[in-house]
């Protein structure tokens, strides 16, 4: 038996080596803590005379292995005793952990690997070369902190070391909970403020103590709560009972992580809005410069894990800043340095939840704004809502206010408010003198983006003679309104997005009057998604300045969310600060037969019955199956080759109806608050995703109640509680029942287990493709990563990367984090490698740092392999470099430049050519990520990538969505197809479909637009389901012509069959002409003009003369 070699390589090592300049000392204290840092500073200049050396230093400064193998050699070889306190355990400092445990039994130095969260580790003690008593008795003194257990700690270390002897009584150990008197004085609701005892013991409370005098002049009482831990089972019973017996208005935690335990968090006791106040782990000139704002750290533990609670993020309201260098103990202690702009921002936030929750619902002011979404289309799309029916939605909650004690007046009827909202005249609201005195308020920095962008408010086309006017809709207390577009109205698709683009004055005028003029007290924004989370700005951690946090100060934003999307909701959630409500997605139903495709079936299935029977009627029934088929266009649309034998192509054509006949569509939308119209087919979908999933229906049936009492829940400032976010469809049966705030994974934890084992599927499913196409593997491969889909899938794409480069995940034990990559050996492989370059989207890109720095590592452990070029193509690529030019030659992850998003195909591309298509895909997307790199523009190393590859893929993890959704898909996939085209390539153009992750689908992008045309967007099944809609359905109708004619504008290929099918199924069918003309004429003229577009550049030569005509002009 032979053991295969495998390289594995810590995620640690992407970190930058340093080297501390530390001299040796006796004893040596690292802590990932800077609290026990600097109390273990302050407890060493109490030790009596003479005291030993000591050494004080950050674990986040020595994660390089590099950092570790120098400090250990030139300062822990020579120290006489070594306590390390891992705050997460081994997982968060394995290589460090064990090579010293190595070093110090090699040396017969002490060492105490000691737990951070005050229990007990089994993994520790067994790495450490201390008694378990002694270890025990450390921790302890860890665990109550203060100076007299630090100065024990460090005494027990000095008796180790041989320098002494320790007392043998501990000292009086400091309430590990408890209440804190800030010392200020207030009336009015109470503002629960939870902290870290840790804090309190270092006088590191700076911060806080500014918090609770902000809260103070907001009109709250602030009471503090302490807890060495909030999974401590005493404290988190004391905090649950403090915040039952107080029900304070509003509460701001400053602990991190998630203190979950069986489903509960001792804050829900409260049962208010839990706010989530940041204490950054870095400087305030580091936030200050970073487009993301916090640190991967930072992020993790002060904002998605505390989602996981329910817990509302904000801002930072201090920062890290090192003091004078303490003399003998080479340390510069840290404190937390109050920000006065974040503290303002969060105690407005807390004031603004606790207003709403004091003011009785008949008084209240509710804002309630729909999307005005321009999609490809520019007009039609008003209110449109991902998977919502905006419009019978705001009904329907409109009708639940009233019932609720709202001044909602006489709620109209959906197709009412269509047409007020859609074809009214706009409504003067502010003047514009009194927009001047409001734009004043607003930070310089944004006033003046603005007026570089805009001019001056004098300019702007939506203010009239009486002021800015917008559609507006007044039912008693309650505004409902469109969200204005931030940009210029012919701009509208190309800013909606756009992140550097400051909104134009009127926006501002609208956000600025719903605060100061309307007097609202929250703002709802009914589905996903609008344009208020997209504004300039940090995506976490906001600023004053940045552009979503200055419009929405202090008002609480409620936001129903599609439950299937985690990354849009997360943007929401953390740059709004928003209660981001799940909605159940719209059912789903077999496709079915239609048209010439139930005449084929109907003949196959005569066929089958006949075969065996009668070989002269089998004959015939054969060769009149392939005649209707070629006659009708099925046998083009279904991509089969040309020349095979008969009973080869009939069941090919037989396999490929089945495949559109079985695929899931849409049966109509989803109504916030009511039960779905087809709620048995949902409820089959969901068992047949998760046939073993226990009381579906139950939790299908709750979804309903759940929704509308999660909204009026808020919408009374009380907590609503956490939920996983995901596709139901996809055998998600724990996002059910919806409802419930939203939240998403841990990126840490990406790629997980199973994705891997998905992953192995989908890469056997591509490669027996592309051998089947072409003979042969792929050498070069570009793959399209999104954010809401790793957040879904727990990192598949990832996963598929990693597993075509030869790489695999690295998981810590405990914590099911990924800690590193493995590269597998090529006898292991049975195959080349396959040289992956990873196109990221922003959300991707700002979400998962630490996943870029994991794929990139294997991508250079990968080319550093002394493998032959035939099996290692990215070795061959980087042989004989180094430096620059090494690191250039294996940049393999690119997406759009820091803080921007898309494709840079965010205009009308479908009508600018494939050529300005592909160069735009090319300038949008050649920032280079990685080791080094950090969004540097590479432009020519990006070409090179699409020009050199032979495969492009982009996967679709669920059923609730189609690449006909929204031009998005086509911005990507289209975008790439002329990029390569533009550069004489000629990579396959893959749709990989896991809705069944089991058993995954991959098809050519053109078949499935094929698939996707006949199953949905001319079938009259769907088309009559969205008819039950209004306005809403009519826009829905629209929407599949408009990503069909961008494919068809960068595509190699043809689509004049699928132009031919949706032509025939709406404007050439009357009743559906009617409709949509009855219901949304702006969205049927939008078809028309994209039908003539097409016509014009010759992207579609229609089977009819007829067409034309009836098109008009």
């Amino acid at each position: 038996m032979h053991i295969l070699p495998r390289e594995t390589l810590s995620l640690d090592a992407a970190e930058q080596a340093v080297d501390l300049g530390h001299a040796p000392a006796d004893v040596v204290l690292l802590s990932f803590t800077d609290s026990d840092l600097s109390a273990a500073a302050a407890a060493w200049r109490t030790l009596p005379q003479p005291r030993p050396s000591l050494r004080l230093a950050s674990l986040a400064r020595l994660r390089h292995p590099m950092s570790v193998d120098l400090y250990a050699e030139e300062v822990l070889a020579h120290s006489r005793c070594v306590v390390i306190r891992l705050l997460g355990g081994v997982d968060y400092w394995r290589y460090g952990a064990e090579e010293v445990s190595a070093l110090c039994r090699s040396q017969g130095i002490p060492l105490a690997l000691l737990p951070g969260d005050g229990g007990e580790d089994a993994r520790l003690a067994a790495l450490s070369t201390l008694p378990a008593h002694v270890l025990a008795r450390m921790a302890s003194c860890f665990r109550h902190g203060g100076t007299a257990h630090l100065a024990l700690a460090l005494r027990l270390a000095a008796e180790a070391a041989g320098l002494g002897s320790a007392p043998a009584e501990d000292p009086a150990p400091l309430p590990a909970f408890g209440r804190h008197d800030f010392g200020v004085t207030a009336e009015g609701p109470d503002a629960a403020i939870v902290f870290y005892r840790s804090h309190l013991l270092a006088a590191d409370i700076a911060p806080l103590e500014e918090l609770a005098k902000a809260l103070a002049a907001q009109g709250l009482k602030p009471r503090g709560l302490f807890a060495a831990s909030l999974k401590d089972a005493a404290a988190a019973r004391f905090i649950a009972a403090e915040l039952g017996a107080m029900q304070p208005a509003i509460v701001l935690n400053a602990t991190g992580f998630s203190a979950r335990m069986q489903d509960q968090s001792p804050l829900d006791a409260a049962g208010c809005v839990v706010l989530q106040a940041v204490l950054s782990g870095t400087s305030r000139a580091v936030w200050a410069a970073s487009s993301r704002g916090l640190s991967q750290a930072d992020l993790a533990m002060q904002v998605v894990l505390p989602e996981l609670d329910g817990r509302l993020p904000t801002t930072a309201i201090g920062f890290k800043a090192e003091g004078e260098a303490l003399p003998g103990l080479d340390f510069r202690p840290t404190r937390l340095l109050p920000d006065p702009e974040g503290i303002a921002l969060v105690a407005a936030r807390a004031a603004g939840w606790a207003r709403l929750r004091a003011t009785p619902t008949d008084e209240r002011r509710l804002a309630i704004i729909l999307s005005d979404y321009p999609g490809a289309i520019g007009a039609g799309q008003t209110g449109h809502a991902v998977g919502l029916d905006s419009f019978a939605s705001l009904q329907a909650l409109l009708e639940d206010l009233q019932a609720g004690g709202y001044a909602a007046g006489t709620p109209p009827g959906a197709a009412s408010l269509a047409h007020a909202l859609t074809r009214a005249e706009a409504v003067p609201f502010l003047n514009l003198q009194a927009y001047h005195a409001l734009f004043a308020t607003l930070p310089e920095s944004l006033r003046n983006s603005v007026c570089a962008a805009w001019g001056e408010a004098e300019d702007d086309p939506a203010l009239h003679a009486e002021g800015f006017a917008l559609p507006l809709l007044r039912l008693g207390k309650i505004l409902v309104a469109v969200q204005p577009d931030r940009g210029l109205r012919k701009d509208r698709r190309a800013s909606y997005h756009d992140p550097d683009l400051p909104p134009r004055h009127a926006y501002l005028a609208f956000y600025l009057w719903l605060r100061q003029g309307f007097g609202a007290h929250a703002i709802l924004h009914l589905g996903a998604h609008g344009t208020l989370e997209w504004l300039p700005g940090k995506s976490a951690a906001l600023s004053a300045a940045c552009a979503p946090a200055a419009l929405v100060g202090g008002l609480p934003v409620i936001y129903p969310f599609i439950v299937n999307n985690p990354g849009e909701a997360a943007f929401a959630r953390r740059r709004l600060g928003a209660v981001t409500i799940g909605h159940l997605t719209p059912p789903l139903k077999s496709a079915g037969h239609h048209g010439a495709a139930a005449e084929l079936e109907r003949l196959i299935d005569e066929y089958a019955a006949a075969d065996g029977l009668d070989a002269r009627r089998t004959a015939l029934l054969r060769q009149d199956i392939l005649r209707r088929a070629e006659e009708t266009g099925l046998l083009a649309e279904s991509a089969i080759p040309a020349g095979l034998p008969e009973d080869e192509t009939l069941a090919k054509l037989d396999a490929w109806l089945c495949d559109v006949k079985d695929m899931q569509i849409r049966e109509g939308l989803h109504i916030l608050g009511r039960a779905p119209a087809g709620r048995d087919a949902l409820l089959a979908t969901l068992t047949a995703a998760n046939p073993t999933a226990p009381v579906l229906a139950g939790r299908l049936d709750a979804c309903a109640a759940a929704e509308r009492d999660a909204v009026l829940a808020a919408l009374d400032g009380r907590f609503v509680q956490p939920g996983p976010s995901g596709a139901p469809t996809r055998g998600r049966a724990d996002v059910l029942p919806t409802g419930r705030n939203l939240y998403a994974i841990d990126p840490r934890a990406i790629p997980n287990r199973s994705a891997m084992v998905l992953a192995e599927k989908a890469a056997a499913e591509l490669l027996r493709r592309h051998l089947q196409d072409h003979g042969d593997y792929p050498r070069s491969v570009v793959l399209d990563l999104w954010g809401s889909t790793t957040l879904r899938t727990g990192g598949e794409d990832l996963a598929l990367a990693l597993l075509l480069l030869g790489a695999r995940p690295v998981w810590d034990d405990g914590s099911a984090r990924v800690s590193g990559i493995e590269v597998l050996p090529l006898a292991l492989l049975e195959r080349p490698r396959i040289d992956v370059t990873l196109r990221v989207s922003g959300l991707f890109r700002d979400t998962f740092a630490d996943q870029i720095n994991l794929f990139d590592e294997a991508v250079r452990a990968i080319a550093a392999r002394d493998e032959a070029a035939d099996w290692n193509p990215l070795a061959a690529a980087a042989r004989g470099l180094e430096g620059a030019a090494l690191r250039r030659a294996t940049a393999r992850v690119y997406g759009a430049a820091p803080g921007t998003y898309g494709t840079g195909l965010e205009a009308d591309f479908a009508l600018q050519g494939w050529k300005n298509a592909g160069a735009a895909y090319l300038q949008g997307s050649s920032a280079a990520y990685g080791k080094g790199l950090d969004g540097a523009e590479d432009a020519d190393g990006w070409a090179g990538r699409v020009a050199a590859a032979d495969a492009f893929l982009h996967s679709q993890d669920h059923a609730e969505t189609d690449l006909l959704e929204s031009p998005d898909h086509a911005t990507h996939e289209g975008g790439f197809a002329a990029a390569a085209r533009l550069l004489g390539g000629k990579a396959a153009l893959y749709h990989l479909d896991t809705a069944r992750p089991d058993a995954p689908r991959l098809r050519a992008v053109e078949e499935e637009i094929a698939r996707v045309v006949r199953a949905r967007a001319a079938n009259p099944a769907w088309i009559s389901g969205m008819m039950r809609h209004g306005y809403r359905g009519a826009a829905e109708i629209a929407r599949p012509l408009h990503s069909l004619h961008a494919f068809a504008a960068t595509l190699p290929c043809r689509l004049d069959r699928q132009f031919d099918l949706i032509f025939d199924a709406t404007i050439g069918n009357d009743a559906v002409c009617n409709f949509i003309h009855t219901e949304n004429p702006a969205a049927l003229e939008a078809m028309r003009s994209a039908f003539r577009a097409a016509l014009r550049d010759d992207l579609w030569r229609p089977r009819r003369n007829s067409v034309v005509a009836e098109l008009g002009s």
